[in-house]
């Protein structure tokens, strides 16, 4: 009788059975590397460095206030002017200074709804050392820039495309803007509002930032 085929034999390499345990290994091997590399990135319901700013999920709220004891400092911000290619902005140009931080898209209907909003709140608190600065995300210069001249912006904002400047914003979720995020006078965040700015939920912080200090 032919012993072709069977185990021990010359030329015998396990059939389907060996096969499909080597296709095992791999996608096995493959599914635990997979889940390592996952495991490395940081969630953003993770807090970084004490005292470094870090977003934390909301769990639905649309406003977070922070107590002054649980103000963290965002890091550098600063990058080319959306109107002026040639100029740098820098949230350190505002030294000393409340400032509230607000990124927008030209491509965000809310974001167009709140300008008229943002305008009303920058006149009111300008002389109480509340500045106002834009930050422009996943936008294309010339529609960022048409969307400042036609609506009249007159505060400046950062062009911020690939969202390398809000890199300084840990865990932020930038595909929910608008996000305005309202920053005491030593650049920690004192409150951050998800979705379109209204004067009554952002009044009374901004109240209490700019009489700190």
């Amino acid at each position: 009788m032919s012993t072709r085929g069977k185990p021990g034999a010359p030329g015998f390499r396990g059939g389907r059975k060996s096969g499909t345990w080597f296709s095992f290994v791999v996608v096995a091997a493959a599914v635990v590397m997979a889940v390592s590399s996952c495991a490395s990135f940081p969630k953003s319901e993770v807090r970084a460095d004490e005292g470094e700013f870090s977003f934390v999920s909301p769990d639905g709220r649309t406003k977070i206030v922070y107590a002054k004891d649980e103000r963290e400092k965002v890091g550098d911000l600063s990058g080319g002017s959306v109107m002026d290619a040639e100029r740098t902005i820098a949230l350190s140009d505002y030294r000393g200074e409340a400032v509230l931080l607000n990124l927008w898209g030209s491509w965000c209907a809310p974001c167009r709804g709140e300008v008229g909003e943002l305008e009303r709140l920058a006149a009111r608190y300008r002389d109480a050392g509340v500045r106002f600065l834009g930050v422009n995300v996943r936008d294309n210069r010339k529609s960022a820039q048409d969307f400042m001249n036609n609506l009249g912006v007159s505060y400046p904002s950062v062009y911020d495309p690939d969202g390398k400047v809000t890199l300084a914003l840990k865990g932020l979720p930038l595909s929910t803007v608008p996000v305005t995020l309202l920053l005491d006078r030593e650049h920690r965040v004192a409150a951050i509002f998800l979705g379109s700015v209204v004067g009554k939920n952002v009044t009374p912080e901004m109240r209490k930032v700019a009489r700190s200090g």
